[in-house]
């Protein structure tokens, strides 16, 4: 059965598209706790659920979720094994909520890296929920935005060399059609939880322009009431792009009158 969605909350301001999500401080949250690290992970799952339900209901087109980094994978071996069998669970579990909210899933990053079961159960969502007309998750995961645009770069010279590129026409929507999701648009958001304030080799080309929200709430701890509190600031924000903003009394004090050229 479909899920109602819920009513998009009126903030007084624009709703982002796209949110991305640096999901921080599950082992923090843990230890804080006197737990092990693995018991931020499990918790940061219900977390995952609910943001994930709160965008799709409240109309977000995209939410890009940082599952885990080619760095992560330099971790305690228990520690990586225990993350890949989480996502493996979390693959199969969710997708009663993944299809109630008409959610697609779509994975992306160095993706061969991961462990053939949780490979294989990706796949399997991905396809499963690739006809839903709703919110578009994705996962990155064995990612890192050097690693994604070391890899463009390595394509586009490739085929430069064999001469399917004319290196005089290369420029940075070249670039974009070789990043691993060319077709989702740039995020409007960029979440970070646990106070950290950097971006972690995270979506480096595709944030350029993206607001920054830095939540001292880790990621377990980081549901509705958080998520509100990010959009009620992006809904305060102007975005310029560079730019200036065309209502602004700067902008009209510099457009000529009648009369002037």
């Amino acid at each position: 059965m479909d899920l109602e969605p819920t009513q998009r909350p009126d903030l007084g301001g624009p709703f982002p598209a796209h949110i991305a999500v640096i999901m921080d401080g599950n082992g923090r949250w843990a230890e804080g706790r006197g737990l092990r690290r693995i018991f931020g992970h499990r918790e940061g799952i219900r977390s995952v659920r609910e943001i994930t339900t709160e965008c799709a209901r409240m109309g977000v087109e995209s939410l890009t979720l940082f599952a885990f980094s080619v760095e992560n994978w330099k971790r305690p071996d228990p520690e990586v094994r225990y993350l890949m069998r989480i996502l493996r669970r979390f693959l199969i579990d969710e997708r009663p909520t993944l299809m109630d909210n008409r959610v697609r899933l779509r994975a992306i990053g160095r993706l061969d890296d991961l462990p053939a079961a949780a490979l294989s159960e990706l796949r399997e969502t991905e396809a499963l929920t690739s006809h839903n007309d709703g919110m578009l998750l994705r996962l990155a995961l064995s990612y890192g935005s050097r690693t994604e645009i070391g890899e463009a770069v390595r394509q586009i010279a490739t085929d430069a060399k064999a001469g399917i590129l004319d290196p005089a026409h290369i420029d940075d929507e070249t670039l974009r059609a070789y990043l691993y999701d060319s077709e989702t648009p740039d995020p409007d958001l960029l979440i970070r939880t646990a106070g950290e304030m950097r971006i972690s080799n995270f979506l480096l080309w595709q944030i350029s322009y993206s607001e920054l929200f830095v939540s001292n709430v880790c990621w377990p701890e980081f549901r509705r009431e958080q998520l509100l509190e990010a959009l009620t600031a992006y809904a305060g924000r102007k975005r310029k792009f560079g730019g200036l903003i065309q209502d602004s009394p700067v902008v009209r004090e510099q457009r000529p009158t009648e009369g002037q050229s």
